[in-house]
């Protein structure tokens, strides 16, 4: 339990590194993410407007059919948000990667979210 608790608080620290260098800068919207030990989801977020320009998650029905797990999803889904993205008019973004490492889902997302066109 102690080593569970050690983990919330680092996650939540590493969150609030993410929003004190944001708060100045809020003319790009951010590409968050967010990973459960089963599903990962993206949104882009115009936090000026407080809006969501484009979504994609593990959850839905073609991702989900596709039989894809792991890092291979995470692909998916990075792609699939920055197609959407596109579409909505917005190609670059800020990355929040929430509180996570930078590594394994996380990363594979963000890999293929730029190699669909998403600068950031």
């Amino acid at each position: 339990m102690y080593k569970l608790v050690n983990r919330r608080k680092i996650r939540a620290y590493r969150k609030m590194r993410f929003w004190r260098r944001r708060q100045s800068d809020l003319s790009k919207p951010r590409l968050c993410v967010f990973r459960s030990t089963r599903h990962i989801q993206a949104q882009i977020i115009d936090d000026v407007k407080g809006v969501v320009l484009a979504s994609a998650s593990s959850v839905e029905k073609d991702v989900r059919s596709s039989g894809l797990k792991g890092k291979a999803v995470a692909q998916k889904v990075g792609a699939l948000v920055a197609e959407r993205a596109k579409k909505a008019g917005t190609s670059t973004v800020v990355f929040d990667r929430n509180g996570f490492n930078y590594h394994g889902r996380i990363q594979a997302l963000a890999d293929s979210a730029r190699e669909a066109g998403l600068l950031f």
